[in-house]
């Protein structure tokens, strides 16, 4: 019997374009990045996902959504974390280019988990 891999919870504050591809991949997958997003940046906790979601996303997109997704653990590694601002606005930064790989260390469903408009 083999025993499941550790993972991390991971959450991303998306719009409604984003959170749609996210559907079409029938939640596994995160899609690929614009030319002028050279970086996916999941954020490591859920407060900072909301105030992005809300207070981006919403004055952007007119709809912000927090999504939730676990991650293989040993993958993240590779991935330092990142301090955007104050201590609880952590990041990891993923380059565009290995974002394939990294959708497939995704266990699981990416959730959402809040909704604002």
């Amino acid at each position: 019997m083999t025993t499941p891999r550790p993972t991390t919870t991971l959450w991303r504050p998306t719009g409604p374009v984003e959170l749609d591809l996210v559907r079409k991949s029938g939640w596994r997958a995160w899609p690929p990045r614009l030319p002028e997003q050279p970086i996916f940046y999941p954020v490591l906790n859920e407060d900072y996902a909301i105030r992005i979601a809300r207070d981006w996303n919403v004055k952007h997109d007119g709809a912000g959504f927090v999504t939730r997704f676990e991650v293989d653990t040993e993958f993240l590694r590779r991935y330092p974390v990142r301090r955007a601002g104050g201590r609880t606005i952590l990041e990891l930064w993923v380059p565009a280019e290995e974002l394939e790989e990294f959708n497939a260390h995704v266990v699981g469903e990416i959730l959402v988990v809040h909704e604002f408009r």
